[in-house]
């Protein structure tokens, strides 16, 4: 498994929980949708007030498990650095992300105001390692 394994898997498999460090030095996990960007960082987005967000602010370490739609079956780790990009910097990159996994909306006006409300950001993540790089 290498960094182009990853960005192939991830690019048709939507489905991961993200891990984050609490302040406390305990995980968090956060069930989350990722895509790939057009410069290869795994992408996610969230709410300003997440605790996913305010832990990565905090410390950027972040690591990703991606599993298939089926859940049982293939699944890869990603671990790596986030950075966040908040409004207005991050709609175009939060429409890019939603075409990505969804395809078209049918209203981007009102898809532009709801991530507004929703004070939605955009965390993207390097691919630092990735594993498993064996089976069994």
């Amino acid at each position: 498994m290498n960094r182009d394994d990853a960005l192939e898997f991830v690019s048709k498999n939507h489905r991961a929980v993200l891990v984050t460090r609490r302040t406390d030095d305990g995980l968090q996990t956060s069930p989350i949708t990722v895509g790939i960007d057009e410069d290869g960082y795994v992408v996610i987005s969230s709410r300003e007030t997440a605790y996913k967000v305010r832990n990565l602010r905090r410390d950027p370490r972040a690591t990703l498990c991606v599993f298939n739609n089926g859940f049982y079956g293939d699944w890869i780790q990603i671990d790596g650095t986030a950075d966040l990009i908040s409004q207005p910097h991050a709609m175009e990159r939060l429409i890019d992300y939603y075409r990505r996994i969804s395809g078209e909306h049918p209203d981007w006006d009102d898809y532009r105001r709801a991530m507004v409300e929703d004070k939605r950001l955009i965390i993207r993540i390097s691919i630092d390692r990735v594993g498993p790089t064996r089976v069994g």
